[in-house]
């Protein structure tokens, strides 16, 4: 297979969640003691998240670029950036090498259409949920309506990830939040849920939501395996 190439610690936690989720599915798809074959550049994400603070966007995004180069240089054939909320940042990480970047949005859309659905409502960080980078190639390129959770309910999703997830903390109460966030949403119009951080998954999942759910970190790492197998 071609060469994955990561650019993680954004948070570690759900990092970990891709190789993990890459070497299982190369197994489960060949069989025998095949495994993906990885190059990972793991930031430190007391810096970027200090730069998200700022509003320093451009400062994260020569970071990234430069791991994406690192990346290039080792062999990697495609870049992921393991994080939604800094695909933010993804033109400016594209233009910095010549492999693609496999932009997470995408295989999350398709298998939000694929499954019927068009009105999503996304749980991420509050950038993710509140900027337009993210909403509007949901719209714009997949004809998605996507539903944002009301300010109190994006202010419980992004404390949630970022004071726990990120820290491999895990509460019962704060899957109750998230599953009534759901249900909040559900009652405004939404006909599925998106897991638009890629923490998210480490706390909520199929059996949490009574519609369809999307979690872009799974999608995101078998729509590379497509790509490089």
């Amino acid at each position: 297979m071609k060469i994955i190439g990561l650019i993680g610690g954004m948070s570690w936690e759900s990092t970990a969640i891709y190789y993990r989720r890459l070497n299982e599915e190369v197994r489960r798809r060949r069989g025998g003691l095949y495994s993906a074959e990885i190059v990972l550049r793991s930031l430190d994400f007391t810096r970027i998240v200090a730069l998200q603070h700022l509003g320093d966007w451009d400062g994260a995004a020569d970071i990234l670029a430069a791991a994406a180069q690192q990346l290039e240089a080792m062999g990697a054939s495609m870049v992921l950036i393991c994080t939604n909320t800094m695909h933010k940042v993804a033109e400016q990480v594209q233009r910095a090498i010549t492999i693609p970047l496999l932009h997470i949005t995408d295989p999350t859309a398709r298998a939000v259409c694929a499954g019927g659905c068009q009105r999503p409502l996304l749980l991420a960080t509050r950038y993710t949920m509140e900027q337009n980078f993210y909403l509007d190639r949901l719209r714009q390129q997949h004809g998605l309506s996507p539903v944002i959770p009301c300010e109190p309910d994006r202010a419980l999703i992004h404390d949630i990830i970022f004071d726990e997830l990120c820290r491999g903390v895990i509460h019962e109460e704060s899957r109750a939040t998230y599953r009534a966030v759901i249900a909040r949403g559900i009652a405004r119009g939404a006909d599925s849920v998106i897991l638009g951080c890629t923490e998210i998954g480490l706390l909520i999942g199929p059996a949490d939501c009574p519609v369809p759910l999307f979690d872009s970190t799974t999608l995101h790492a078998d729509a590379a395996l497509d790509a490089c197998l």
